[in-house]
């Protein structure tokens, strides 16, 4: 009986494509925008990744992600590397600055200042130029997506000059990061350059980043700094969970991505469902001829689900291609709108269910006009 639902499917192929359409249009859009929301939120703690050797961040108590910090006196680092249990711990400057490009554009961008001696916050991955460059005189580094907004796409920016603040700054390499939830150019510099690049304030020190000694764990250790410091000690992943907690309280990102979401299961069960019902509706003689023959009604229930269940499958792996397809090419294309993203394995088994229950509802209201058909309809 299998068989013949499946001829009885694709026998019809417009309702066919119809109802592939309908679940693979869900998939795409459901599977794009959580992929799509996920990474965005993700991305509120891509400044705290991407300094990867460091597993505590201390700050100003008021500060509450990377991106929004008070600065603290400079002799916040005197007192966190006196606490017992720190392997090292460094200073780290984060601020806004404006920078203006040979060409004369003004760029806003975001100044880090690493460690001189240890260069302890610069990325690891260098796309262009190598880290002892960065003890050039004036010299700074650049974000591979932010090198294309501010030299374009393919251009070499090896000794390009800017005048970041009204001070002069050489591009002496190209590090290779994920962007952060604005999108801000970044540019990373010694902490000495750092000082005076941006705008001068009685306190300068944004961060202060350590590692907790063997035998320590970073959360004793945050708590140890807190307690004896006064300070705000937050291990990496706690501050880079504080980032995307920020968005998500601070922003009307989860109720849009949500609408998005409801918006796709809605549309692909008025999809699926008008053409799945025209199809039974077209079908019914042929149900009715097999209910004349004998064919109870499990049989027919099951038939009805073979066919809701090949079009879920079959529009499913349709729409995750599409959606896998749309973040590879995304991913490798210019401007770095979506670098660094990815498919959670959580998503595409979201996305499954909520498929199966699409086909279920689908299938359940077409079958109730299955059901009631009598085998005498087909003789008249």
């Amino acid at each position: 009986m299998g068989w013949i639902a499946i001829k009885m499917l694709t026998g019809d192929r417009v309702k066919f494509i119809g109802l592939l359409f309908g679940i693979g249009f869900s998939t795409l859009l459901i599977t794009q925008q959580l992929t799509i929301f996920v990474n965005l939120l993700l991305r509120g703690g891509a400044a705290v990744e991407a300094v990867s050797t460091a597993n505590v961040w201390v700050m100003d108590p008021v500060s509450r992600t990377p991106d929004l910090a008070s600065p603290m006196p400079d002799t916040a680092l005197d007192r966190v590397r006196g606490v017992p249990g720190v392997a090292w711990a460094v200073p780290l400057i984060r601020a806004n600055a404006v920078v203006k490009t040979a060409g004369g554009d003004l760029e806003g961008v975001s100044v880090v200042g690493v460690d001189d001696a240890t260069l302890i916050g610069l990325p690891r991955t260098m796309l262009y130029g190598t880290a002892d460059a960065l003890a050039e005189p004036d010299a700074v580094f650049v974000d591979g997506v932010g090198s294309e907004r501010l030299f374009g796409v393919g251009s070499d920016p090896i000794g390009t000059r800017l005048e970041l603040n009204d001070q002069r700054a050489i591009v002496r390499g190209v590090v290779d990061v994920n962007p952060t939830f604005t999108s801000t150019v970044v540019l990373y510099t010694r902490y000495s350059n750092a000082l005076k690049y941006v705008p001068g304030t009685r306190n300068r020190l944004t961060f202060v980043i350590a590692r907790a000694a063997p035998g320590v764990t970073p959360d004793a250790l945050a708590a140890r700094i807190a307690a004896q410091t006064g300070l705000k000690a937050r291990t990496s992943q706690e501050f880079a969970r504080d980032g995307v907690d920020f968005i998500i309280e601070n922003t009307g990102i989860p109720i849009n991505f949500g609408i998005t979401v409801v918006l796709g299961f809605v549309v692909g069960v008025a999809i699926v469902g008008l053409t799945f019902s025209l199809f039974i509706r077209d079908n019914i003689k042929q149900f009715g001829a097999l209910k004349a023959i004998g064919v109870t009604n499990a049989k027919i229930r099951g038939m009805v689900a073979t066919q809701a269940g090949l079009v879920g499958l079959v529009g499913y792996a349709i729409g995750l291609f599409l959606a896998t397809l749309f973040i590879v090419i995304g991913t490798s294309g210019t401007g770095g709108a979506f670098k660094g993203f990815f498919i959670p394995w959580q998503i595409p088994v979201m996305t499954a269910v909520i498929v199966l229950v699409m086909i279920m509802l689908t299938g359940w209201l077409a079958l109730r006009s299955v059901l009631k058909t009598e085998p005498a309809e087909v003789f008249r």
